[in-house]
């Protein structure tokens, strides 16, 4: 790729110019070329570079002001997407724009989820806050309540669970010129967050918590870029008693930054992040217990490129962050740990998905793979990876292969199931979008996508455009017929209705994936069945049925859809 110089000014906003025709004589503005400096300098430069702002005030833009449209909402064989921000009807809100999504499932029961984003309420202002969405079915339906403090800049979410199903969300927020978080904690999705508490912080920050069931459990780490931290030099905390409180700041070797975080089964603490053109990544053993923490290795991976900032599909934002896992079945003193991240690799291509592994706890590490097997000079970029609980290592990403020359991108997907020897033929899991629409006053769509592996498949929360705007996503990829006959194989069935809301009459259109005994029921808020359209013996199709509102009161309705072992539902509001 030629090489570039950004220009950083305090409007927020960079520019990129070949390095042949660059000429600078203001005193304020930041250069910065990894591949024509020093590797300190390099990266003093480019973490430099990318930090949170808040250019635009707080301007109130109140939810029934804007307009409704369809959600998108679409099926495969084994991968199911709903959107998540929305409004109480299940439609989306147009105008407005979300993205920068993590989610946390509870390990209890699975069906209830937490998906936190960057809520942009309009896309005239940049301003954004903490939204949320919960989910108690799966994901087959959301709730859009808000965000957690109105009128109040926060970003960069971060959530996690622990063992006992308890929901975390760490937000990044600026008082002055002060980077602070805060994590805040609810013990049910549908329930109110607390007060949050005080998290030191800084920009960019990643949050783990222990669920090991070992010393550990319920430890919360968090570490952010130390560029803009507030208790410099320290860039790292850890809080041992539930998120009650925090541990002052402390630092890891070596200085990562734009990286995650994880602990494995035994309880050690693993970090990775950017150093130079390569990766870092650091681990401590004692983490666990309490006590100061020390750090027994940090060791360089080389992934064939570094990882990228404010180019391509993305212009401000990171093109992927680097990812760290364990594999759940590897013992203590040999503990498997993987590396993943979409790095531009040296010659045309401009970004590749690279993995590398480690047998022996992180001393050693393996020469790069290449995740993608497409041809070509393509963008794979957003490369997210977690690993199931029998050792199965799930990768996404974003990729322009399809339409390759454009930055129209679509969602891929592969595994390994040997510890990242091979993998599996990449698979396009949706349909090509324009990642360069609905920007909210700022030019990318995020920083990451946040996935949660199981023995059936993953939960990942997405950002994507398929409404013409920034809207975040849940998706749900199963990956065998047997999971999806043992599991809950929703994946495969669309219910859809339109009108909604309707005033008269609305029509119920549903998919059947396999004969099956089919069941459609309208239930009022408090669970009762007001009425049965369908109950009877169908052939695998598509169909449709009428709901008559006469005689429903103004309100909100649950359509629930059962076929067989399949099954979906989607919110209806009736108005007189």
């Amino acid at each position: 790729m030629t090489s570039l110089v950004g220009i950083w000014s305090t409007s927020s906003m960079r520019y990129y110019i070949p390095l042949t025709s660059l000429i600078l004589s203001c005193s304020t503005v930041l250069l910065w070329s990894t591949s024509s400096l020093a590797d300190a300098t390099a990266r003093d430069d480019a973490i430099s570079l990318h930090n949170e702002v808040p250019d635009d005030s707080y301007v109130a833009s109140p939810r029934e002001d804007h307009a409704r449209s369809t959600a998108t909402r679409f099926s495969s064989e084994s991968f199911f997407v709903s959107q998540v921000n929305v409004d109480a009807s299940g439609l989306n809100i147009v105008g407005d724009a979300a993205n920068e999504p993590s989610i946390a499932v509870d390990p209890t029961n699975p069906d209830k989820m937490v998906i936190g984003w960057r809520q942009f309420d309009t896309i005239t202002s940049n301003f954004r806050q903490a939204g949320y969405g919960y989910t108690t079915d799966g994901g087959v339906t959301w709730t859009f309540p808000g965000v957690i403090e109105p009128g109040i800049f926060r970003s960069d979410p971060v959530l996690d669970s622990d063992s006992d199903g308890n929901f975390y969300y760490n937000s990044l927020t600026l008082d002055g010129g002060d980077y602070l978080c805060s994590v805040y904690r609810t013990g049910e999705p549908d329930s109110p967050w607390d007060l949050g508490t005080p998290a030191r912080g800084g920009d960019k920050q990643w949050m783990v918590i222990d669920k090991s069931a070992g010393a550990g459990d319920g430890n919360i780490y968090a570490y952010w870029n130390g560029f803009f931290s507030s208790c410099p030099p320290g860039f790292f905390t850890r809080s041992t008693n539930g998120g009650d409180s925090y541990e002052s700041c402390t630092t890891i070797p070596d200085d990562p930054f734009w990286g995650t975080l994880n602990v494995s089964p035994n309880g050690t603490l693993y970090t990775v992040g950017a150093f130079g053109d390569d990766f870092i990544v650091g681990r401590s053993s004692n983490a666990q217990f309490g006590g100061s923490i020390t750090w027994d290795q940090s060791n360089v991976v080389s992934l064939g490129g570094p990882v990228e900032v404010g180019t391509g599909p993305n212009p401000e934002g990171l093109l992927g962050q680097a990812c760290v896992a364990t594999d759940p079945n590897s013992g203590p003193g040999s503990e498997t740990v993987y590396v993943l991240c979409s790095v531009n690799p040296p010659g045309g291509d401009p970004l590749d998905v690279k993995f590398a592994r480690s047998t022996d706890g992180g001393v050693t590490w393996s020469s790069p793979v290449r995740v993608n097997d497409d041809t070509g000079n393509n963008w794979q970029w957003f490369g997210t990876m977690s690993v199931s609980p029998s050792g199965r290592i799930d990768v996404i990403w974003l990729d322009t292969r399809d339409n390759s020359g454009t930055l129209m991108s679509s969602l891929y997907y592969s595994n390994s199931t040997d510890g990242g020897v091979t993998w599996s033929p990449n698979e396009r899991l949706s349909d090509a979008f324009d990642p360069q629409l609905g920007w909210p006053q700022q030019a990318k769509m995020g920083d990451y996508y946040h996935m949660v592996s199981d023995d059936e498949g993953f939960r990942l929360a997405w950002t994507a455009t398929f409404n013409g705007e920034e809207d975040v996503y849940f998706g749900r990829k199963l990956l065998s017929t047997a999971a999806v006959a043992e599991g809950t194989p929703r994946a495969r069935v669309l219910l859809r209705s339109a009108p909604n809301p309707f005033h008269d009459v609305s029509t119920l259109h549903y998919e059947v994936p396999q004969d099956a005994f089919v069941t459609l029921g309208i239930y009022d808020a408090a669970g009762r069945n007001v009425a049965t359209l369908v109950s009877e013996y169908r052939e695998a199709g598509s169909y449709q049925t009428e709901l008559d509102g006469h005689g429903l009161a103004d309100g909100i309705y649950m359509c629930r859809l059962e076929a067989g072992a399949y099954r979906d539902a989607q919110k209806l509001q009736y108005l007189k």
